[in-house]
């Protein structure tokens, strides 16, 4: 299975320039985990819920003083929409996060969370059992040394 198949595409965006306010604001109207800053366009970082939650404590102020920067990931790990599933996970695994937004070059696409991965896991579970069955003719229904 492939990213683009598992990925949300209506992607929650907000301007890197907006307050850490606006960026909450945008979760809870959207009523999503995260959103996906941007300049001119093109992702640049994100902030999640926890994000926001650390940030309001560290600075102690409002929300709406604390530019959304200094709430976002220091680095933004994106993957491509033709990356395999595994890949994206391992990537998540990797990097420890639980979202990746999705980019085609520098244009921001879609974003997978570790949510959409789970709401799909039957249908990888069939696809890994299919690839396997394929590998080397086994299936369980061949399967004589257990009976």
């Amino acid at each position: 299975m492939l990213v683009r198949d598992a990925m949300t595409t209506d992607v929650v965006t907000v301007p890197a320039g907006a307050s850490l306010r606006q960026a909450v604001g945008r979760m809870l109207r959207d009523g999503v985990g995260s959103v996906v800053l941007t300049r001119e366009g093109t992702p640049s970082g994100i902030v999640t819920e926890s994000d926001a939650l650390k940030a309001g404590y560290r600075f102690e102020r409002p929300l709406a003083e604390i530019p959304v920067t200094k709430a976002a990931s220091d680095s933004l790990t994106t993957i491509t929409e033709r990356a395999t599933i595994r890949k994206a996970v391992r990537q998540m695994r990797r990097h420890d996060v639980k979202k990746l937004p999705v980019v085609n070059g520098m244009e921001l696409v879609g974003i997978l969370t570790m949510t959409d991965v789970v709401v799909r896991h039957e249908s990888l579970i069939d696809e890994a059992i299919a690839l396997e069955e394929g590998r080397d003719g086994w299936s369980p229904e061949h399967d004589t040394e257990d009976r």
